[in-house]
């Protein structure tokens, strides 16, 4: 987060909410540009945009006019927990072979054969 979004926020940002991961959720005070409130999100440690959830993305994206209901929020049983994308991350998939892993992997099967030159 930099400084210039704080400002903005501080300026003419409205608290609307915030989720269970410590995002907090604005909109533009007064009057909307081109028929459309401005929204945005303060993220909680690192901007990551993987770190909002289905419901409030919805709502950042004007999917949905009003914030979110709290029973909304409730996950239903058959839903896993938000988690944020990984990618880049020491939490992130590393099959085997690859370079963090020790760069061997198991021998490639089939008839294949390498072309070498002469």
């Amino acid at each position: 987060m930099n400084l210039g979004t704080i400002l903005h926020t501080w300026l003419s940002g409205k608290l609307v909410g915030t989720d269970e991961f410590g995002n907090r959720y604005y909109k533009q005070r007064g009057a909307a540009l081109y028929g459309r409130e401005r929204r945005w999100v303060l993220y909680k440690g690192d901007s990551e945009a993987s770190k909002v959830p289905a419901e409030w993305h919805a709502w950042l994206h004007h999917t949905s006019e009003e914030p979110l209901t709290e029973s909304a929020t409730q996950a239903r049983p058959w839903q896993q927990a938000h988690e944020p994308n990984p990618t880049g991350t020491p939490a992130a998939y590393r099959p085997s072979g690859h370079d963090f892993k020790g760069g061997a992997r198991k021998a490639a099967t089939g008839d294949y054969e390498a072309w070498k030159p002469e």
